[in-house]
Order: C-alpha cells, then sequence, then structure tokens
C-alpha cells in the first residue's frame, strides 16, 4: 500500500519484526501487531535510521542492552490508531522521542529527562522500531508538519549532537531557529570522531558561529564535513595529528572538545586537546574506566561534562533547522534497505568499507 494512501491495514494482526537474537545474528520473526492501550499511540513505522548504538547492539558492544532485542530508535512513521481525544490523526506523518521518561524521578523534575533515573530507550532497554508497527505513550509522539519520512527519520541523532553543543554553552538554553546562531562566535570547537552523531556535532557547532576542527581516521568522512558541513579544519588521525592542532591554534588548543569516538584510547586522548579554561564533552559512551592527569586538568580549570541522549527543546530545535534547510538531508542519506533485507545488509554496513555516513530502513 502506498504510503500516500492510508496507513496500513489494521485487520492484520501479524507483522514482521527484526531481531537481534545475540551479537552478529539479525533474525526476521512473525509476531503479533501491538494493540495499543489508552492514552498510547499505534504507529506505522515508515523509517528507521541506523545509528552506532544499533551497531554497538550488533557487534556486541553495548553496555545497557540484553538479548534479544529489537533495535531501532530513530523513528518516524504514520499515525495507525490514537484515543479519540488525541490531537493525532490517522494518516499524521511523526517522529517518536525513543527516550521513554517517568517523569517523576529528580532528574525528570528538574528538566533533564535526557537523564531520567528510570529511563527506558527504544531499541536499547526495550524493543524498539524495527518492525511495522509500535505503540507508544502519545507524550513521546510528535507530528512533523512540513517534513517527509526520510527528513523525520534523521531528528534523533541530529537532536544527540544539538544536545551536546548546547551542554558546551555554545548555543542557549531552549534557542531555536535564528537563535542557534551566534553564540560559538569565536570559539575554537575540536569534534574528535564524525560519524553521524560527531557530523551532528559539528554541524549544529557550525551554526553556532564556532570555528570548528574535525578528526577522524577515515578521509571519506573529513570530506564529506568539508563539502557539507563547512568545517573549518579537517585532519586525519595519524602520529602528526598533535602537532598539527597544535600549529593550527598557535599551541593554545581548543575551547572546547567534544568526543563522539566510543573509543577509550582516543576518549582519553582527547583531554590533551582542551585549552586553559576550556571544556571537553563526552557524548560517546563505552564499558570501561577512563583516567586522566590531574594536574593537567587542574591547571586548564577543564569543565568535564557527560552529554547523553536529547531533550524535547533539542528535537524541535533539529525540526526547525530542517525546515529553514539548514541540514543537508540528501547528502546525510547514503544506505538504504527494506526491513527484509536487513539480515544481509547489516553485517554489510559494520564495514568501514561501506562508507556509511546514514542508513535508513524502509518499512
Amino acid at each position: 500500500m502506498p504510503e500516500s494512501d492510508a496507513v496500513a491495514d489494521l485487520d492484520a494482526d501479524i507483522m514482521d519484526v527484526l531481531v537481534c537474537v545475540k551479537p552478529w545474528e539479525l533474525a526476521l520473526e512473525k509476531r503479533a501487531r501491538p494493540v495499543r492501550a489508552p492514552g498510547e499511540v499505534l504507529v506505522r513505522v515508515r523509517r528507521v535510521g541506523v545509528c552506532g548504538t544499533d551497531m554497538h547492539i550488533f557487534a556486541g558492544r553495548q553496555p545497557y542492552l540484553q538479548y534479544p532485542r529489537v533495535m531501532g530508535h530513530e523513528l518516524s512513521g504514520q499515525v495507525a490508531e490514537a484515543d479519540a481525544q488525541s490531537a493525532l490523526r490517522p494518516g499524521d506523518i511523526v517522529y517518536i522521542m525513543p527516550y521513554l521518561s517517568c517523569g517523576h524521578c529528580r532528574a525528570c523534575k528538574t528538566g533533564k529527562t535526557n537523564c531520567c533515573m528510570n529511563i527506558q530507550v527504544l531499541g536499547v532497554h526495550r524493543d524498539g522500531g524495527m518492525a511495522e508497527y509500535l505503540a507508544v505513550p502519545e507524550a513521546f509522539v510528535f507530528r512533523c508538519e512540513g517534513l517527509d519520512l526520510d527528513s523525520a527519520a534523521l531528528i534523533e541523532f541530529l537532536a544527540i549532537g544539538r544536545h551536546a553543543v548546547r551542554r558546551s554553552g555554545l548555543i542557549g538554553e531552549g534557542l531555536i531557529g535564528e537563535g542557534l546562531v551566534g553564540g560559538g562566535q569565536g570559539k575554537r570547537v575540536l569534534v574528535v570522531g564524525v560519524g553521524p552523531i560527531g557530523i551532528a556535532t559539528a554541524l549544529f557547532a557550525k551554526l553556532s558561529g564556532a570555528h570548528v576542527t574535525v578528526v577522524d581516521t577515515r578521509p571519506e568522512r573529513l570530506a564529506f564535513c568539508r563539502e557539507h558541513l563547512g568545517v573549518d579544519r579537517a585532519f586525519v588521525v595519524d602520529d602528526g595529528l598533535d602537532a598539527r592542532l597544535a600549529e593550527a591554534t598557535d599551541g593554545e588548543f581548543f575551547d572546547t572538545v567534544f568526543d563522539a569516538t566510543g573509543a577509550p584510547a582516543a576518549m582519553e586522548k582527547g583531554f590533551h586537546y582542551v585549552g586553559h579554561g576550556g571544556s571537553y564533552v563526552l557524548i560517546s559512551v563505552v564499558a570501561a574506566s577512563l583516567t586522566f592527569s590531574d594536574p593537567e586538568f587542574h591547571k586548564r580549570e577543564t569543565t568535564l561534562m557527560g552529554s547523553r541522549n536529547a531533550t524535547v527543546a533539542d528535537f524541535e530545535a533539529v525540526v526547525q533547522a530542517i525546515r529553514d534547510r539548514k541540514v543537508p538531508v540528501s547528502a546525510l542519506i547514503t544506505h538504504r534497505t527494506r526491513l527484509a533485507d536487513m539480515p544481509k545488509a547489516m553485517p554489510a554496513w559494520a564495514s568501514p568499507d561501506a562508507g556509511v555516513i546514514k542508513a535508513v530502513v524502509e518499512c
């Protein structure tokens, strides 16, 4: 049935679901279509973005997960069913905020729903959206007028980058649209690791007005950042990197460093790139302990912070940025497949030689 027509045949009570049975093993299964509870929305999933978290799950490197698991948290779709009093209507194009927060813990009460003490992230703590249907509490389902399904599936990973940049202070709380521009004027920013999350971080750092340098082990990703993000400098990781970063900053290094590598050694190395009075934002999460030199940390008066997930304000800012054509949507999506073909596609995408920036699954 075309996506422009009715969202689905709800008489069908069986759906296709992609399950990560264990590391390196995916299986397409038939499961009962979920029955939504009052207050929930039944979403016909149309697009699922594949991100680093999914790759870590597939490879057995995600620290918060138990198998088997249905992956998928970068989701767009159409409303199939909602409560009669809901503002959502069947056929509406929506995105899903996958961080199901409790609303009553200390973090939630202070507006930090992204790090809720009882958080349930779709595709990680509970089954996600690599399925034909998903039932989600209405508070986490948002209409996205003016965006197509592909664009809507990119919102989540872009919001993670935007949240990290906001955490750093380069952009202010709650600023969207034109408010994104200018807060980072004159700041030197380094993004280490430019997979999708690093790309999102570099994009919003650049929109803040900062002078952005990116580094990565893969030249094709650096080329992407030059061509589509307009970064100021891009360096490949090799033995001469430290010297080039020092030369580029007159030996003063960076006001803000973001790590998006997911590699403990790189995360520890990043402390050396923070200038005096600067900040270091760890977006990556790894199942490891990190160490750093306390004297170096103190003499710089380094501000160290983690950045987890994103908030509603970040999602709204990303939607506005896409509407304003500040996000290179068509360039970001480099690979796509259908749900039934994922058991073959995922292992191929896991190889660096695949050149994936953002892969999208069509349901």
